[in-house]
């Protein structure tokens, strides 16, 4: 799938959306895309992950023995994408702000694993669960996202696959440009859920 072609679903699902959005990293944005609710479509869903998975083989990235992505919004497009790989999907969880493995999930010292988000705008996300991983002796092999808002700038401490690069302007809230500036600001993101 092209750029376009990822953004066509976001659109089609109502969730390419502009006005003045604080991200989950802080940073200030006129451009929102709510996966959440194209993953509540799983034709969509699917569609978009099986891309991915593709794309994860065609990089080289395909002998893994399990995904593992960082809740919560990377637990949908990481279950899809396992499934299409034919491996077993888990996700870390923010415990006292540290993302750990719960609920009985577990990876193997020396497994290879990948880690998959659904939007990059920093990395931090996808950063902090390759530590969580590699605290715990995975080797984690690389990391995929759906959309890379980042255009390619972020850096996530490990290789990433991105279904589509899509670079997105994003400010301190201290330096927004004087339109952004004018609109009143929205979170719609889930970082800081207990």
């Amino acid at each position: 799938m092209n750029t376009e072609e990822v953004l066509d679903v976001f659109r089609e699902c109502g969730a390419l959306l502009e006005g003045h959005f604080i991200l989950s990293s802080g940073l200030r944005s006129p451009i929102f895309l709510q996966k959440a609710r194209v993953f509540m479509h799983p034709a969509k869903a699917e569609r978009l992950c099986r891309a991915l998975a593709a794309k994860i083989r065609d990089e080289g990235f395909g002998d893994i023995g399990q995904i593992v992505s960082p809740a919560v919004g990377g637990i949908i497009p990481g279950y899809e994408t396992a499934r299409h790989l034919g491996v077993p999907a888990i996700y870390t969880e923010r415990v006292n702000g540290v993302f750990e493995l719960r609920r009985g999930f577990e990876v193997a010292r020396g497994e290879k694993v990948l880690v998959v988000e659904d939007i990059v705008s920093t990395g931090l996300s996808i950063r902090e669960c390759v530590d969580c991983l590699r605290s715990i002796g995975a080797d984690v092999v690389a990391a995929a996202c759906l959309i890379d808002r980042s255009g390619g700038e972020a850096d996530v401490g490990v290789p990433l696959v991105a279904l589509t690069r899509y670079k997105v302007p994003a400010y301190p809230a201290d330096k927004l440009p004087p339109e952004l500036a004018a609109i009143p600001a929205v979170k719609p993101g889930s970082r800081g859920l207990a």
